[in-house]
């Protein structure tokens, strides 16, 4: 087949090493920088040499059609003769066909289907150093089958970049394969560095940032004027291709504008690959207008044009600099495409296309500095994605965890947790990982483990033909258009509004509707769909918001019950009525954008929805109205009953709740709730509110103080009353309170003297007054109370006079502490502070006694106070 091409491309001259390298040793690695030429003649040059069918596999559908349609251009015949293609939905391949161009994702199905691949001879995966999911897998499985059922299969791994050694490691097992390399690109390629005048907001899950479309649409029009050729803008999705395409919209007479990106039909794809017709004039003929055909082009597309695709005529590229990448939040469940920047080795790859056919410029709208500071290469897809495929597509090859397959890097484990956890709630995977029956009919459809499981379980409810348009909708979200009303952009597809997603979308519904079960069986997960609670839903209610199909349910609620089915933690009830803000059955806060005609909405089935890091709920994308029964029946497992005794508010709470996963539904208080769940929840008031609960009164605070004293002076076997340690100890010296109350106020009428009694063994509470006295006799006969209040020092505030005849300060704790004397004028302000009272009655006390005697002349101040009569009372008067 070789042999029929002339166009010689860098590629060419180490074909022959190539096919010397792979029929040694069955398996090598092609490394080519874009532009020389290997996704087109080495899949030719290998089928001159084997036997059977060539595949080569492709991450994209446009890739893979035009990579076909190029070959078959080449060797001057139609797609479907000698090379042909096969993607979802689409196939054109002929007896004589000897080059099949597949999506990877095709070539997984394939594996599954018969891993020998019978009538193949060879395989060649494209572009494997994108790392996508499906490029990952069908990697692995064609390594394994090769392995131990299909020695003699050739397998090629292609790639654009340099680092090819892990590639090589996985395809050659024990000893590496041969890796052969390619010239450089034909032409060279002049970078212009072209930053914005002033900065831009970083990009993220919002969106890209008004003045950087501004700016590439000013950079656009600069590479028409200072270059001939035709321009090949990258952008980072559809939306920022309208955007600038509206940019440019006054350039349309002399332009043609062609946006290319995956959400469009075939054919306008092909319109944007097909080269510019160079017609010559007649010489007659004047210099009239050019048509559509003859213009400059400036074709706007996304990531899928930075390999395999050759884009005809192009000689400028206009970098914007940004990608737009898969994220997932396991916490919440949530996925969303996120914008990044650009890696260096994804600019190099865009920056080829323009010296595809001649020297060309890359007009790179971020500075030289910003380029050094770029990753080297972009993240794996398995790194960031959600991994429920992924998972289910390990378990039907027989290795749930992926150990022992040549993935380049093993899965994170977490994703894969969420991932398995998922496909057993789905019922697609046992305890143990391995698949089920329901999972292999899972895994059959086509289409993510989520929406498989709502057109399987929902097809017996909502009727065949439409739970395969709402699934068709849900795998493509953009299909709907604008807004975030699902069955808005449900009815807009039905009626042709936008022809060619209407094409796409008719195309995917008629894959999914052939891919059920003859009768559906109706059958969720955990049980039946219909359930009896529907029966509670007035049926005028369901005939209200809009046509009414099988099932007896509405479009809204068919699609609600769908997109119930599918992502059953996302469904979402109002918090206020007439509100916008929601919560999910998962538990996460969600929001409408402002002005959504969904506002107000009892219920919404949430389909798309994401949340920037930080933000404290999420961004409700698309969504369908729904009811209660509905949501009950698409999430039935998340429903529960439970009596729930709980501390909530300040105070016990007893009642029966239904909820929908974190949605409470119905609420009912319980009159005779159990005594051991009330003392728990008494229990958690104290820890949470603190032992403030229990008054406190004097005496049960001197006696904590007491014993606080005892520890601290006595040692680890008196108890310790500090906060956390009587919180701690709570069951044990106020069980019996705890066991009796019913709410926050029965805890203000415990005895706590009493309670905090049971924290001291027998012999200790004999003891307690002799070593922490509550009162102290003092020489005048009063008994005077102790301040423990510092355990450190107890403190006796005594008036002065009733202290006379006292040689020394009582000692407490068996005579381990002083007791730190207060001590009293008459009128009971302190005038000395000692716990040496035999130094005081020699130093301190003549100057006390020379200063107050005359103020308080009927009080008694002897000379020599350690032998004074102690006194309580003052002199009478005389009469």
């Amino acid at each position: 087949m070789l042999s029929d091409v002339t166009l010689d491309l860098p590629v060419r001259p180490v074909l022959p090493a190539l096919v010397a390298a792979l029929d040694a040793a069955g398996a090598g690695v092609l490394v080519a920088p874009p532009g020389t030429g290997k996704t087109t003649l080495a899949p030719l040059a290998v089928a001159d040499q084997v036997t059977g069918r060539v595949v080569i596999a492709q991450p994209r559908r446009v890739a893979a059609r035009a990579a076909a349609r190029r070959m078959a251009e080449l060797l001057g015949e139609r797609v479907g003769d000698r090379v042909g293609y096969a993607v979802r939905g689409e196939r054109r391949v002929g007896p004589a066909t000897r080059v099949e161009v597949v999506t990877t994702g095709l070539l997984v199905r394939r594996l599954h289907h018969d891993p020998e691949l019978p009538g193949t001879g060879a395989v060649l995966l494209d572009e494997c150093h994108e790392r996508q999911l499906d490029a990952d897998l069908a990697l692995a499985f064609t390594v394994e089958a090769r392995a131990t059922l299909r020695p003699d299969l050739w397998l090629l791994a292609m790639s654009a970049t340099p680092d090819t050694d892990r590639f090589a490691a996985l395809l050659g097992g024990s000893t590496p394969a041969p890796v052969v390399r390619a010239e450089s690109a034909l032409h060279p390629v002049q970078r212009i560095w072209a930053p914005p005048a002033r900065p831009i907001a970083p990009p993220g899950a919002g969106p890209v940032d008004r003045a950087l479309l501004d700016h590439v649409a000013a950079t656009v029009r600069r590479a028409l004027r200072e270059h001939d050729g035709d321009v090949l803008v990258f952008l980072p999705g559809a939306g920022e291709i309208a955007a600038v395409t509206n940019r440019l919209a006054d350039l349309r007479d002399t332009v043609a504008l062609l946006p290319l990106h995956g959400r469009q039909r075939s054919a306008e794809q092909d319109a944007a690959l097909r080269p510019r017709p160079a017609r010559p004039r007649p010489s007659h003929a004047g210099p009239g207008p050019e048509t559509v055909a003859e213009r400059r082009r400036v074709v706007l597309a996304t990531a899928l044009a930075e390999t395999s695709l050759t884009v005809p005529g192009v000689r400028v590229v206009v970098d914007a600099g940004l990608s737009r990448v898969p994220r997932v939040d396991l916490a919440r469940g949530l996925g969303a495409l996120v914008t990044v920047p650009v890696s260096r080795a994804a600019a190099t790859q865009r920056a080829g296309r323009a010296g595809r056919e001649a020297p060309g410029y890359v007009y790179r709208c971020w500075s030289a500095a910003t380029h050094e500071r770029l990753p080297a290469r972009p993240e794996p897809e398995i790194a960031t994605a959600d991994l429920t495929g992924f998972a289910l597509e390990l378990a039907a090859w027989g290795q749930p965890d992926g150990v022992g397959l040549a993935l380049p890097d093993a899965p994170p484990a977490a994703a894969m947790a969420v991932a398995r956890d998922t496909l057993e709630t789905l019922g697609a995977v046992d305890a143990n990982g391995r698949i089920t029956g329901r999972g292999r009919a899972i895994a059959s459809a086509g289409a993510h483990p989520r929406l498989a499981r709502a057109l399987l379980d929902g097809a017996g409810r909502v009727g065949a033909d439409r739970a395969a348009e709402v699934v068709a909708l849900l795998a493509e979200e953009s299909a709907a258009g604008p807004g975030d009303d699902l069955v808005a952009g449900w009815r807009r597809l039905r009626a042709g509004v936008d022809p060619g997603a209407t094409a796409r979308w008719r195309t995917e519904v008629r894959r999914l509707r052939a891919a059920l079960p003859a009768e559906p069986t109706g059958r969720k997960a955990n049980g039946p769909v219909a359930s009896t609670t529907s029966s509670a839903v007035d049926s005028a209610e369901r005939r209200a918001s809009g046509r009414t199909g099988s099932g007896g349910l509405t479009d809204d609620l068919a699609a609600g019950l769908l997109v119930g089915l599918a992502y059953p933690e996302r469904l979402a009830r109002v918090r206020r009525p007439g509100g916008s803000a929601y919560l999910m059955t998962g538990g996460t806060a969600a929001e409408l954008t402002a002005g959504s005609g969904l506002t107000g909405s009892d219920w919404l089935a949430v389909a798309v929805a994401d949340r920037k890091p930080g933000a404290p709920s999420a961004r409700i994308r698309r969504a369908t109205p729904l009811d209660e029964a509905t949501a009950r029946e698409a999430a039935g497992p998340l429903l529960s009953t439970r009596r729930e005794v709980g501390w909530s508010d300040g105070d016990v709470v007893a009642r029966e709740v239904t909820r929908l996963g974190a949605i409470e539904l119905l609420e009912r208080r319980l009159d005779r709730p159990d005594r051991a769940e009330v003392a728990e929840a008494l229990l958690t008031g104290l820890r949470q509110d603190g032992l403030g609960l229990l008054s406190w009164s004097p005496a049960a605070q001197a006696l904590r103080e007491r014993l606080a004293f005892c520890r601290q002076h006595l040692g680890d076997e008196w108890p310790d009353v500090g906060d956390e340690a009587l919180l701690a100890a709570a069951p044990t010296w106020l069980g019996p309170e705890l066991a009796a109350a019913r709410r926050r106020a029965d805890l203000t009428r415990v005895d706590v003297v009493g309670a905090l009694r049971r924290l001291l063994p027998w012999a200790q509470a004999a003891r307690l007054d002799e070593l922490a006295p509550e009162r102290i006799a003092v020489p005048s006969g009063s008994k005077i109370r102790v301040d423990y209040a510092d355990p450190a020092a107890p403190v006796l505030a005594v008036k002065l006079q009733e202290t006379f005849g006292w040689p020394a300060a009582p000692r407490i704790a068996a005579g381990r502490v002083p007791v730190l004397l207060h001590l009293l004028s008459p009128a009971g302000r302190p005038v000395a502070v000692t716990a040496d009272l035999a130094s005081f009655w020699r130093t301190g006390y003549p100057q006390v006694r020379s200063e107050l005697r005359g103020r308080y002349p009927r009080h008694p101040w002897p000379e020599d106070p350690a032998t004074a009569t102690p006194t309580r009372h003052a002199t009478p008067r005389r009469r």
